[in-house]
């Protein structure tokens, strides 16, 4: 049998999806529809076709012309459009939740609320808001620990948290009207105190399979200082936790993504078919969840499927068909280290259309192009993140090494963080995870 896929999206973590499914032995035909002409994708593609993904209409139309049989959505956006349910209804079988499932992403009030009302672990004291009536009260309950997030969509930058980003209760409420003054909602709750880290789940809607551990790093500049990213760079260990982490921590995270899948299904009488990634934080007190998303991360997902070893098509039908707990899946029990190279400027002012030079770098195979255009056959920067590298190797320390040392040899108006998958780095959180327990 020949199975014919979409990917949905065309970055870095779409480039990593559409390697991982190459790799199958199945015969297949992939092709893309994505905003942008990633070299990367196109170079492994049938057929990449440069569109919306957001419209439904445009994504049916070149699934059912090119006969696919099966479509994975990268990015969150086509989640909360609805574009899962409209190929489901096309008899396309879709790694994806559907638009009601995927507001565990798409909401930030959804999310909390289905935790109070399945009374799962690990969520905050919060309140929702769409108005200012009630913010400063609430404020001062939280005290100085408190974080404001948009109830929505941002690409990772609608959060903001009180002595990062907010200072004071002035900058607090400011927050809040600019947020109600573009017609948006918003949640407050309280700020953890800990370490943060990722669990993705694969997930039929009954059974999970749970990725190595990853830990993200959003601020844009070394030491954890600047503005928040999309993430400018991710690491996991040899041993699928990380050197922070205790046993319960993980089975804590795997408890919370195996009852929220169990929530979400009761909730909707549906099943959740796709990846949950749980952006948890350990604390004193146990593992608390920050968010959900309700697809791959970028750049987690360039970590965890460099590792995959069990064909990536046999766990993409499994999970379509609902039959996850026959697969074993499994990873290599090796380190990586996941570093983006961005524009100058990146996040707030990013240079864009200069052109980029990648013919010095060593390792071709663990380069995975995101925010990139092809223009007179030469690379050419977009304004988002460009360009990730992941090295691979039995250890943290020399997983960094290698994707240090390619980042390097990437020339253009671009810079990294060199800090990232580094010792005193990791030491620091190891550190602060010793003094809170």
């Amino acid at each position: 049998m020949e199975h014919k896929i979409l990917v949905v999206g065309s970055g870095a973590r779409e480039h990593a999806i559409v390697k991982s499914l190459n790799n199958s032995a199945h015969n297949k035909k992939i092709y893309c529809i994505g905003s942008n002409l990633n070299p990367g994708i196109s170079d492994v593609c049938e057929k990449i076709n440069i569109g919306d993904i957001n419209d439904s209409s445009t994504v049916i139309s070149y699934a059912i012309e090119n006969d696919v049989d099966i479509a994975i959505i990268g990015p969150e956006n086509p989640l909360e459009s609805g574009i899962s349910d409209d190929l489901w209804k096309c008899g396309i079988k879709v790694v994806g939740p559907k638009k009601s499932l995927a507001q565990i992403e798409t909401s930030k009030s959804f999310a909390r609320d289905l935790f109070k009302e399945y009374q799962i672990p690990g969520g905050p004291q919060y309140q929702s808001f769409e108005s200012i009536e009630g913010v400063s009260q609430f404020l001062k309950e939280l005290g100085d620990n408190y974080v404001v997030k948009y109830d929505g969509l941002a690409g990772g930058k609608g959060v903001k948290v009180s002595g990062e980003h907010l200072h004071n209760m002035d900058e607090a409420i400011k927050y809040c009207k600019e947020i109600i003054n573009k017609g948006g909602k918003f949640v407050i709750e309280e700020k953890f105190i800990g370490e943060e880290f990722s669990l993705m789940s694969f997930c039929d809607g009954r059974s999970l399979k749970h990725m190595p551990i990853v830990q993200d790093h959003k601020r844009a500049y070394v030491n954890d200082t600047g503005p928040n990213t999309g993430g400018m760079g991710t690491y996991t260990d040899s041993n699928h936790s990380l050197p922070f982490l205790t046993n319960d921590d993980v089975k804590g995270a795997m408890e919370i993504n195996k009852s929220t899948i169990k929530a979400l299904s009761k909730k909707f009488s549906d099943e959740y078919k796709g990846v949950l990634y749980g952006g948890f934080i350990a604390t004193a007190d146990g593992v608390k969840l920050i968010e959900y998303n309700a697809r791959f991360g970028d750049p987690e997902a360039m970590n965890v499927l460099s590792l995959i070893e069990t064909d990536f098509i046999d766990i993409c039908v499994a999970i379509t068909d609902g039959t996850l707990d026959e697969i074993n899946v499994q990873f290599n029990r090796q380190a990586t280290v996941c570093k983006y190279v961005v524009p100058e400027g990146y996040p707030n002012n990013p240079v864009k259309g200069q052109a980029i030079d990648i013919s010095e770098v060593r390792d071709q195979d663990n380069l995975y192009y995101a925010s990139v255009d092809l223009q007179n056959k030469k690379l050419i920067e977009c304004g988002s993140r460009t360009i990730a590298i992941v090295g691979i190797a039995n250890s943290i320390p020399l997983a960094e090494a290698l994707a240090e040392n390619n980042a390097k040899l990437i020339k253009g108006p671009l810079f990294h963080r060199e800090d990232i998958g580094k010792d005193f780095l990791i030491q620091k959180r190891v550190n602060n995870m010793k003094l809170l327990r």
